[in-house]
C-alpha cells in the first residue's frame, strides 16, 4: 500500500470520527468507515481475511438494525428483507471492488478474495451468534444470563474466527 493511501485512510477515519454526531444504527459514513477501516487494518498489517470478518459482522448488524427499524415504523413491502440485504452488501462490496481493495488475483485464500471470504464467513458467524443469543434467551424465560449477553454472543464467533484466521494466514 502506498504511503499516500495510508494517509488518506487515516485522514478519512479521523475526519469521520470528528464530524460524526450521535451513534446511529445506519449512517452514510458507514461505508466510508468500512473502507477506511480496511485501509487502516492493511496499514497495520492485519490480514484481509480477518478484516473481512469484522466487515461482515458490521454489515449483518446494520441489516438487522434496518429491518428492526422498518418493523417498528410499520414500513412493510414485498421483498424488503432481501432488498435490504442485497442493498447493504452492494453498498459495501462494490466500492471496495471499484477502489481496487477487493478483487486482486494474488490476495486470495481457498480460491476466493480474502476480504470477500472474510466478509462472508464473518456475516454467517455474526448471524449465527445472534440466533444463538435469542435461542438461549428464550430457554431462560426471555431473560439474558448475564449483562451485555446480546453483544457478547454475536461478537464471540468473530473473535474466535479472527484468532483462527490470524494463525491460518500468518
Amino acid at each position: 500500500m502506498k504511503t499516500n493511501s495510508k494517509i488518506w485512510a487515516i485522514g478519512i477515519a479521523a475526519t469521520s470520527m470528528l464530524i460524526a454526531g450521535s451513534a446511529k444504527a445506519v449512517c452514510p459514513i458507514c461505508t466510508v468507515a468500512v473502507g477506511a477501516g480496511v485501509g487502516f487494518s492493511r496499514w497495520l498489517g492485519i490480514d484481509d481475511t480477518v478484516t473481512g470478518l469484522w466487515v461482515g459482522g458490521l454489515t449483518v448488524s446494520m441489516i438487522m438494525w434496518t429491518i428492526s427499524w422498518m418493523d417498528k415504523k410499520n414500513f412493510h413491502f414485498m421483498g424488503r428483507k432481501i432488498l435490504t440485504v442485497v442493498g447493504y452488501y452492494a453498498l459495501i462490496v462494490a466500492p471496495l471492488y471499484w477502489m481496487g481493495i477487493m478483487g486482486h488475483p494474488f490476495n486470495t485464500l481457498w480460491g476466493m478474495d480474502k476480504l470477500l471470504l472474510g466478509t462472508i464467513i464473518g456475516s454467517v458467524g455474526f448471524f449465527l451468534g445472534g440466533i444463538w443469543y435469542y435461542r438461549i434467551k428464550a430457554k431462560n424465560g426471555g431473560h439474558s444470563f448475564f449483562p451485555f449477553q446480546k453483544v457478547v454472543m454475536p461478537i464471540s464467533p468473530l473473535i474466535i474466527l479472527s484468532i483462527f484466521f490470524y494463525f491460518l494466514t500468518k
